[in-house]
């Protein structure tokens, strides 16, 4: 017995134990107009206007904890609860982002941006990187060029293929997605740390207008977070082609052939207030999981 405490004692303090240090941190998962939706009549609308914590706009950060360093993915309506939510359960001190990215003009995936700004907190210089027509459009409309130039962000152009190396060891790569780009490009992120590797695409049009099979993506990857707006076309009373997204209804059809092993990588994210799948205690949110896919909640962490 003595021998085998010997053993096991020079065994722990010859192996080191490494704690994986780079995460996806979820910080939120519906459509723009967040939850509570303005307007909406729907029950479980009215109970979360008490619990509003629990329900932040589409953003995910990535967190690097040796480093005490995170970047951010989208700057959402959202985003004073988010900052206070990383620092009080990931940080315990309110820190920014080294960089921010953002996936397309729309309002719950850049409006957040105004805080930064002279009328609240007044950063300096918070690296956000953006696409070209991204760039342009904040430059050259109000309020958001008062940002860029009174310094409180500043703007890095990126460009689509193309790897960003962050936080020692992440690389991030934006690439092209169909979407309704009225101010600007749509960006997807291909995320890749040293072990995993990451697909957020939390707005798209269809999959068939897209150039690639994601079929064949989900293979390649370790995690995807996927436009899950909303599950099928009953869920609002207007033309859904004006504002068209993926149902996921379609998506898990397109998906069911793959292995449990391929589809447990499957995050579903950005639901709308309308989407079931909001509830973790919904028929649907537990269908979704029987099928062997995912469905992001905030505060989950995605080790790469």
């Amino acid at each position: 017995m003595i021998r085998f405490l010997k053993f096991f004692y020079i065994l722990s303090i010859t192996i080191p134990i490494y704690a994986q240090s780079e995460y996806i941190y979820v910080l939120g998962n519906t459509q723009d107009a967040g939850m509570p939706h303005i307007g909406c009549k729907h029950k479980f609308c009215q109970d979360n206007f008490t619990k509003y914590e629990e329900f932040y706009v589409t953003s995910i950060a990535v967190v690097n904890s040796d480093l005490n360093k995170y970047i951010l993915f989208e700057v959402t309506p959202d985003i004073t609860y988010q900052l206070n939510h990383i620092k009080n359960n990931i940080f315990q001190e309110f820190l920014l982002p080294e960089a921010i990215y953002i996936t397309h003009a729309h309002i719950g995936h850049y409006s957040g941006l105004m805080y930064f700004g002279r009328e609240a907190l007044g950063s300096k210089n918070l690296l956000v990187k953006v696409l070209p027509k991204m760039s342009n459009f904040l430059k050259t409309n109000g309020p958001w060029s008062q940002l860029v130039t009174l310094n409180n962000i500043k703007l890095q152009n990126t460009r689509f293929d193309e790897s960003n190396s962050e936080l020692s060891n992440i690389d991030v790569t934006p690439i092209k997605v169909p979407h309704r780009d009225e101010y600007s490009e749509t960006a997807g992120y291909i995320i890749a740390g040293k072990n995993k590797k990451a697909l957020f695409i939390p707005d798209i049009d269809k999959w068939e207008k897209w150039d690639k099979n994601l079929t064949e993506l989900v293979k390649d990857f370790d995690y995807l977070l996927l436009d899950a707006t909303f599950y099928d076309s009953k869920e609002i009373n207007r033309d859904i082609r004006e504002i068209p997204h993926p149902l996921v209804s379609e998506t898990i059809n397109l998906l069911n052939s793959l292995s449990k092993e391929n589809k447990s990588k499957v995050y579903f994210i950005h639901m709308n207030h309308t989407n079931a799948m909001l509830d973790p205690n919904s028929d649907l949110s537990k269908m979704i999981i029987n099928e062997g896919f995912n469905i992001a909640r905030l505060g989950q962490k995605l080790y790469l």
